[in-house]
């Protein structure tokens, strides 16, 4: 039986890479920051079968602690200040976590269990500018926010460390990847949030920034096997995560609404573009200046032929049920609170 460290075990990814290595016989063990108040967010529902760590990607002793507790066969650094707009308001914070703690983590794996395989999260918002289209394993990086700058640092100190301690330590190069657990200020969950509550008579409208933005969305269910088969190869490499499929916010908001029987009609440009409910001519989409980024990164597409080949890699999600997915979840979180409102 594997032990495996997982760090941001409590976000998104953390809990769908949980409960694959739950399935596969792992003992898992999960870092926690210690708070006032003790929340397991994704993970609520399979705390049980976790064993959970207080450490701190900040605080190198206390990574080198967990290390000697867990003594783990496989380590996943899933902990990031992962919000993009943040990156700009809390630049080095973002940096002190998603810069340097991947550096204190791949010195507490060298100190204590150097044999032990390293996944680190990097991201599509390393190639930012983008240099070629779609973007690879090759394509030159060009971050656009203090977000990616700093994911990019952590990308190169994985290979630097493979390089220089012969370590098995490898980054996935994740495309945008969403689900029913992502948080609500990531822009694909408020837009299914804000769905569910305009349908259910609960919101008026949605304030959204650059509909013209183009990301490449999958389902995170399906990235985080990606994660374990990279730890499984004889090799460690680094590999892009994508569908090779792009699509703007715009789209993401026409279907979402799609899911609830609303056609959105869109009139007028930029800052002045307005969405309609087709049958009753209300407003329910408006574009917000403040929502748009100081740097944008304008089309994202990602070619995951090389994890397809090597890894042997599927995704099982297609986009629009992605969609559908979060919509139909949100309509029944949203439904719990009206109900809860009025007894």
């Amino acid at each position: 039986m594997k032990n495996a460290l997982i760090t941001g075990i409590t976000g998104q990814d953390g809990s769908y890479l949980a409960e694959l290595l739950l399935e596969k016989g792992y003992n898992v063990y999960g870092i926690m920051r210690r708070k006032s108040e003790v929340t397991y967010g994704n993970v609520e529902h399979i705390k049980e079968k976790i064993h959970f760590i207080y450490a701190d990607m900040t605080d190198p002793i206390s990574l080198i602690s967990a290390m000697k507790i867990s003594q783990p066969d496989e380590v996943y650094n899933l902990a990031a200040q992962s919000f993009v707009a943040t990156s700009w308001d809390t630049p080095l914070g973002t940096a002190d976590i998603d810069a340097l703690g991947v550096t204190n983590m791949l010195e507490a794996i060298r100190i204590v269990k150097p044999e032990a395989r390293f996944y680190q999260a990097s991201t599509s918002e390393m190639f930012g500018l983008v240099q070629a289209i779609p973007q690879s394993e090759t394509t030159p990086f060009y971050p656009r926010s203090p977000y990616g700058v700093a994911k990019l640092y952590g990308h190169w100190i994985t290979k630097n460390y493979r390089e220089s301690y012969n370590m098995y330590a490898c980054s996935g190069i994740l495309f945008n990847h969403e689900s029913e657990r992502r948080g609500k200020e990531f822009v694909t969950r408020k837009i299914t949030d804000a769905v569910s509550r305009i349908k259910q008579n609960v919101q008026d409208h949605i304030e959204l920034g650059n509909m013209d933005a183009k990301r490449d969305w999958g389902h995170s269910k399906d990235y985080v096997n990606a994660m374990w088969l990279m730890l499984q190869q004889e090799t460690p490499d680094d590999y892009v995560i994508a569908t090779n499929e792009t699509r703007t916010v715009r789209e993401f908001v026409e279907i979402a609404f799609r899911c609830v029987d609303i056609e959105v009609e869109w009139s007028g440009e930029g800052i002045n573009e307005i969405g309609k409910d087709k049958a009753t001519g209300k407003e329910i989409v408006k574009i917000n200046p403040q929502f748009f980024r100081p740097a944008e990164v304008e089309i994202l597409i990602g070619d995951p032929a090389k994890a397809d080949t090597n890894l042997g890699w599927e995704r099982e999600i297609p986009f629009a049920e992605l969609v559908e997915r979060m919509v139909k979840n949100d309509m029944k979180l949203v439904a719990k609170e009206i109900k809860a409102a009025n007894l």
